[in-house]
């Protein structure tokens, strides 16, 4: 049987780029996925960012329709400094630090980081092999309305407390080694996927954020 892993081709070049990952369900995407890229960029000073729909969330028994979630994700998403892949579909991956691990091999002259909120921040030592993803790429975290202290007393923020980097300094994280992370301030977008699935009748349309 021919290996998925190897056939599946990264979006676009890398070598020499400043690249942020964004991994999500996305379903759907809305303007707080936009607005999490837009910070991350900006504040890191990266040249592009990865919107990685996941294949499938092992956290959550409803992940949606793969192939609505990929449109959504690249209705959302700013070509060509934003782009939306289905690598992890492509590649037979389920889990993050797979994926990842798999995305640094085939680009070792990129440097990437693992973009969050943080909301899955607080949550992240649900994740499989945690740890494993915190060794494999430097990890900034968006702030999210309510998550603040939960992000910042996490096991991740406990365990790794020693490579958390100062907001001032979030422009460096991507040429750092792994363990690196920051935790950014940024203006909140209270909206969640989640609250998105379930409309009401005049419940308004997420509006795009400020650039």
């Amino acid at each position: 049987m021919r290996d998925k892993g190897r056939l599946a081709k990264l979006p676009a070049p890398t070598e020499g780029l400043r690249i942020g990952l964004m991994g999500g369900s996305f379903n759907p995407a809305h303007a707080g996925h936009l607005h999490v890229a837009r910070t991350a960029m900006k504040r890191l000073k990266l040249t592009h960012v990865w919107w990685l729909v996941a294949r499938g969330n092992p956290l959550k028994s409803d992940h949606g329709d793969f192939a609505a979630r990929l449109a959504s994700a690249k209705k959302r998403a700013r070509p060509p400094r934003m782009l939306a892949t289905d690598f992890e579909a492509r590649a037979g991956l389920t889990y993050a630090a797979d994926t990842l691990a798999a995305i640094k091999a085939r680009a070792p002259g990129a440097a990437f980081v693992w973009i969050m909120g943080a909301d899955s921040l607080a949550s992240f030592h649900l994740w499989r092999r945690w740890q494993t993803i915190a060794m494999t790429l430097p990890i900034a975290v968006i702030a999210r309305p309510g998550y603040g202290l939960k992000a910042r007393s996490s096991p991740f923020a406990r365990r790794f407390a020693s490579a958390r980097l100062l907001q001032s300094e979030a422009a460096a994280l991507p040429a750092c080694a792994a363990p690196a992370w920051v935790l950014i301030e940024a203006r909140h977008i209270a909206l969640s996927s989640t609250a998105l699935r379930k409309p009401t009748a005049n419940s308004p349309s997420s509006p795009e954020p400020p650039v």
